[in-house]
């Protein structure tokens, strides 16, 4: 059986060269964390509360319906590209959510 070498894939990595710091207040009625943004890179998301973050990559995040639960002091990175609008609904209302939005 014969060997099949496809050609050469130039694969090239998207890269940032700007990072948007934004503080986001707890509520614990769902709220936008990251506005939809096509340019996003990826952004990473920081729990500084001493309540649980529920983050819901959509417009309506609840304690129930959620994409990850950021414990207190919890950090989370934006997988995939995803440029799409994130919302976070917290526990109870203290502290903030941290946001770097990579463009």
């Amino acid at each position: 059986m014969g060997l099949y070498n496809p050609a050469a894939v130039t694969v090239v990595q998207p890269t940032s060269g700007t990072s948007t710091p934004t503080t986001v207040g707890s509520s614990t009625d769902s709220d936008t964390i990251l506005a939809a943004n096509s340019n996003r890179k990826g952004a990473t998301i920081w729990n500084n509360s001493t309540a649980t973050l529920y983050l819901e990559f959509g417009a309506t995040a609840t304690t129930s319906a959620f994409t990850a639960k950021l414990l207190a002091g919890g950090y989370y990175e934006v997988p995939f590209h995803y440029t799409g609008v994130i919302s976070g609904i917290w526990s109870a209302a203290n502290g903030n959510a941290l946001v770097r939005e990579l463009t």
